[in-house]
């Protein structure tokens, strides 16, 4: 069987036998271009399919490390979430020991 950008995945990539009741086929783990009937099927089809599987692959995985957010909300990134928060509970603190301060300071001038 050929290989290209429309590989049909309802068949056996090596011996072209069909996704039927009984037959589940299994995809390439590592680019899902084709799909294997058996282990011995994907073994035998693997020098035609080595090349296409290792583009494939590599277009993945650069989609899924320069993939943007969906969101551009600060609420939406943990770093930012973090930052928020830490802020926050620094202003608490900050501003808590600030006030014992003042209660300190105005019941000294007494």
């Amino acid at each position: 069987m050929s290989e290209d950008s429309s590989a049909d995945t309802s068949s056996c990539a090596s011996c072209g036998i069909a996704a039927v009741d009984g037959i589940k086929l299994k995809e390439c783990t590592d680019c899902d271009l084709v799909r294997y009937c058996s282990d011995a099927c994907k073994q035998d089809h693997k020098s035609q399919h080595k090349e296409a599987c290792k583009k494939r692959a590599a277009e993945l995985r650069d989609e899924l490390l320069f993939k943007q957010p969906e969101s551009r909300h600060d609420g939406d990134c943990p770093i930012c979430i973090c930052i928020s928060l830490c802020s926050s509970i620094q202003r608490n603190l900050t501003g808590g020991m600030l006030q014992q301060k003042l209660k300190k300071g105005s019941s000294n001038h007494r």
